[in-house]
């Protein structure tokens, strides 16, 4: 190691899905929404002056956080948003996480959890998941430095009714309990409803799943305005113009739309309804996900051929080669076409290897 080498900060990064750039290739591997967004989003991309990439952008991100605004029927010191929800997420480590006490998250979840933990020098601790992958809420009943899980979890996809979220939040009044929806679109209700009864609840929530803009990298926060003032006070001693003017815009184009947005979000699900009686048919089994993706294995066929067969047809899902993980294949939900066309796939590589 050379001299200057000791002092650098070594880490463990996280490692993104896989990006392919393959003609006709069928991409379900990261989770992106298979149609496009709102047709607004054009429009405002077609109408933004030339000054939105001359000047520098609104520091306040007022365009986007009025449309947020509007769009919850909340206070605008409420919102607070980034560079996609891991811009977020990252903020709210570095702002709320400095107790010295070990914050707690699950042992199967977002792998980015531990990559920031790492890198600000946070402790952490793991409670793993039960045998059916769900959440033990009994186990974040101890002492803590703050608390993160998403809702619905990834990969399994499994989604928390709300009294256990709200269990969690009444058993760690001390400490900030951040709540990631980033696939709460596609489930249930969202822990929004509960931050005017908690001021320590975070809730975050992304525009690349449901709002298929994960190319434009939005995100946001949900939270009392105390808790996003502290928000803002890091962002400005980090980087006051964190989005972009053409992100700003566009977001709020996105979320002015509730009519597409609602017809996309009901046609994903439906779609996903669909797709698990037909993996079930075919002797898949998976965790009940209420995302924009399945958690899925098969019952004879082992999850890395499956998906080594599926990359031969250009067909890319998910696959993760971790204890309790490695019998598993993500498979994000596509277009009914998609679907069918893996289908097919499916039971042609399940049959030859079954």
């Amino acid at each position: 190691m050379k001299k200057w080498e000791e002092n650098i900060r070594r880490v463990v990064p996280y490692t993104p899905g896989e990006q392919p750039k393959v003609p006709g290739m069928i991409k379900l591997n990261t989770n992106e929404n298979p149609y496009p967004p709102a047709p607004g989003v054009r429009r405002a991309l077609q109408e933004m002056e030339e000054e939105g990439f001359r000047l520098y952008p609104d520091p306040a991100c007022s365009s986007l956080i009025e449309a947020l605004s509007e769009r919850y029927q909340r206070p605008r010191e409420q919102f607070f948003v980034g560079v996609g929800s891991d811009d977020v997420l990252a903020m709210a480590f570095l702002t709320f996480f400095n107790s010295g006490r070990p914050i707690l998250f699950p042992d199967i979840t977002y792998s980015f959890y531990p990559v920031w933990a790492e890198l600000f020098g946070i402790p952490y601790e793991r409670p793993a998941l039960d045998e059916e992958f769900w959440i033990v809420k009994e186990d974040y009943v101890r002492e803590n430095g703050g608390i993160i899980f998403p809702n619905p979890n990834a990969p399994t996809g499994l989604y928390m009714e709300l009294e256990d979220v709200e269990e969690i939040l009444g058993n760690n009044p001390d400490v900030v309990v951040i709540v990631d929806e980033a696939y709460v679109d596609f489930a249930g209700p969202s822990a929004l409803e509960l931050v005017d009864r908690y001021e320590n609840l975070l809730v975050v929530q992304t525009f690349s799943k449901s709002r298929s803009m994960a190319g434009m990298r939005i995100g946001f926060a949900v939270g009392n305005p105390c808790l996003i003032k502290y928000l803002n006070d890091v962002k400005y001693s980090f980087n006051s113009y964190t989005m972009s003017q053409a992100a700003l815009e566009l977001g709020a184009a996105a979320v002015r739309d509730e009519a597409y947005f609602q017809d996309k979000v009901k046609r994903l699900v439906a779609t996903r309804e669909r797709t698990k009686k037909e993996l079930r048919a075919l002797g898949f089994r998976f965790p009940d996900s209420g995302a924009n993706f399945i958690f899925a294995s098969h019952e004879s066929c082992p999850a890395k051929e499956i998906f080594e067969a599926l990359r031969e047809r250009r067909i890319y899902v998910r696959y993760f080669d971790a204890p309790r993980l490695r019998d598993y294949l993500r498979i994000t939900i596509g277009t009914d076409e998609q679907m069918d066309t893996l289908l097919k796939a499916l039971k042609e590589i399940t049959s030859e290897k079954g």
